[in-house]
């Protein structure tokens, strides 16, 4: 059964700080559109709001329990999963055998796969774990030539380890079938006799042997547990885009995560990869049926976790990203196909809902999971509506300030995350050195800001019209090749893919600057990022910006600024990283 921690106690304090916050925004909304009587814009936009609000209430609860726990607890990480207290010290031989399985299709085997792995074997064979390891590389390349270079790599690869604990092997398979999902369950089928466990990794994976290790040791100390999933980071990255986005992913997600965790629980989510499982359950559970119209299950790692959680065992959160790490895409029409492919799989959800014999919260993860992307539409057209308003004069009896605090309240919602985890590095010396000290971690946050106001009305846009066309049959997702790495984008092909959201930026600002200026100062925060969706785009792919932003250490990782060092002691980054490394040795603990 699944244990009773967290008490339904920490579950209702989460719902009701959620419904607070949804009171206390909805209160807000109300006093800044009902002076002056209720025109119909203005009630259309008032029920819109009740459908997008929700993601924002959760948006605050999860990290603002999450920053209480982080900023007041000793032990955090030990607070919402307490297998990593039952397994401390780390150390030790592990006794159960895990299986590395990475799941690639057409990739760069020597540049981008390949590295990281040598890494982790030299890390795990140093501590004296090699033998309770074993590599496998999944390949799903149907190219013929693809497949030959990769097959050549990885015998290369496996030659220069020969004679090493951690044995190196390669499978393909002929069919894709089921994608990543049918690929990891046909080798644990065929291939993962002798294995207790498994770790998942997608072709830009990177772990740490001492993360890696400390999966198996909770894994080693709950035997309940099924799934031990840590947070994943942006790999060091060169190119703007990636870069200034998981700049302000990674620091929101620590806060988030720690507060889903604390209440959640046993009954937590799975991402797909950097995870350690159970073979055993998850062989069991998680073979993915097709849809009812015969086709697969495209987000599968969500239904995964609601699975196990019906049958009884613990799917858990580590709150950290040390040591779990992947590439993000290189630039916004990338980073962009992918969101497409998650939505499309997030919608899914909706006919998964029904099924039987889930736990109320594994329903509520697959809702979750959906309003990620179900809010989208509402949040453009509250946009639309609410100039549409300005235009006609139905808010001519705004007072001013019920509007500027209502619209900066639900700017502070919807970026709860990233503030609170800026904020925590921030009020945190030894975390703040990591970054190169406050000032330089002040300066990374400030850009990332910066960015994601200006481009999440443009993703916003982007997945509306996705789930537009996906609504009425006129887009199919699967799963294709991605493309990782970095280049620049062209301005016709930026304006191609960017035409609709510029044209609506443009026509909008043009509305209310004929409105009146009052109007377009509240209004340009929101649509500044549609009318420079395309020089956006150009801008965060171009390389002299994307150099001009890693030769300033602006939005540097710890890792980034760790592998300066190494490469050039007398580097500015490596002053940096020096300068980080002192000041954590100087801050209390």
């Amino acid at each position: 059964m699944v244990a009773s921690d967290p008490s339904l106690a920490r579950r209702a304090v989460f719902l009701l700080l959620v419904l607070a916050i949804l009171a206390g925004l909805v209160a807000l909304a109300v006093a800044a559109l009902a002076p002056g009587g209720w025109s119909a814009a203005e009630v259309a936009i008032l029920l819109c709001y009740l459908g997008a609000v929700p993601w924002s209430a959760l948006s605050t609860a999860n990290p603002l329990i999450g920053f209480v726990i982080r900023m007041g607890s000793r032990d955090p990480l030990g607070t919402v999963l307490p297998a990593l207290r039952a397994a401390r010290p780390l150390g030790g031989v592990p006794r159960l055998s895990t299986a590395i399985a990475v799941c690639v299709r057409s990739e760069d085997m020597t540049a981008v796969v390949l590295p990281p792995l040598a890494r982790l074997l030299d890390g795990l064979e140093a501590a004296g774990a090699g033998h309770r390891f074993a590599l496998w590389i999944l390949s799903d390349t149907q190219d013929p030539a693809l497949a030959a270079a990769e097959e050549e790599a990885v015998r290369s690869f496996a030659e220069a380890r020969a004679g090493r604990p951690i044995p190196v092997r390669y499978r393909r398979r002929a069919e894709n079938a089921g994608f990543k999902a049918g690929n990891l369950m046909d080798f644990l089928d065929r291939h993962a006799a002798g294995h207790e466990l498994f770790l998942p990794l997608d072709a830009d994976s990177e772990m740490s042997a001492a993360a890696v290790l400390r999966l198996v040791t909770c894994m080693e100390a709950d035997p309940a547990l099924a799934v031990v999933q840590p947070l994943i980071a942006g790999r060091p990255a060169r190119a703007a885009f990636p870069r200034l986005f998981q700049f302000n992913m990674r620091q929101g997600m620590r806060s988030w995560a720690t507060g889903q965790a604390w209440w959640q629980g046993d009954e937590g989510p799975y991402w797909g990869h950097n995870a350690i499982l159970r073979i055993e359950p998850f062989r069991r559970h998680c073979r993915l049926e097709t849809l009812p119209d015969g086709s697969p299950i495209l987000s599968h790692d969500q239904v995964e976790a609601t699975r196990l959680h019906a049958a009884g065992w613990k799917v858990r959160v580590l709150p950290d990203d040390t040591g779990s790490l992947e590439a993000n895409p290189p630039a916004m029409p990338e980073f962009l196909a992918r969101d497409r492919r998650w939505a499309a799989g997030n919608m899914q959800y909706l006919s998964l809902l029904r099924q039987p014999g889930l736990t109320a919260m594994a329903r509520w993860q697959l809702v979750q999971a959906i309003l990620l992307f179900a809010a989208a539409p509402l949040w453009c057209l509250i946009l639309v509506l609410a100039v549409a308003n300005a235009a006609s004069g139905g808010g001519e009896g705004t007072p001013p300030g019920a509007l500027a605090a209502f619209l900066l309240a639900s700017w502070g919602a919807y970026y709860a995350a990233e503030l609170l985890g800026h904020a925590e590095v921030l009020l945190k010396p030894a975390l703040a050195a990591r970054y190169g000290g406050r000032a330089r971690f002040a300066l990374g946050a400030a850009a990332a800001m910066l960015f994601a106001v200006l481009f999440q009305p443009v993703r916003l846009m982007h997945q509306t019209r996705f789930l537009l066309r996906l609504a009425f049959g006129g887009t199919r997702a699967g799963w294709a090749p991605q493309n990782r790495a970095e280049h620049g984008v062209a301005w016709g092909d930026a304006a191609r893919l960017f035409w609709p959201e510029t044209v609506l930026g443009l026509v909008l600002t043009a509305a209310l600057a004929a409105t009146s200026w009052s109007a377009l100062l509240f209004g340009l925060p929101f649509l500044a990022g549609l009318v420079l969706a395309v020089p956006l785009c150009v801008l965060t792919a171009d390389p002299g910006f994307s150099a001009w932003l890693a030769r300033h250490g602006v939005a540097a990782t710890p890792e980034e600024l760790a592998a300066a060092a190494l490469r050039d002691p007398e580097s500015p980054a490596s002053a940096t990283a020096r300068g980080g490394t002192e000041a954590a040795e100087e801050a209390p603990a």
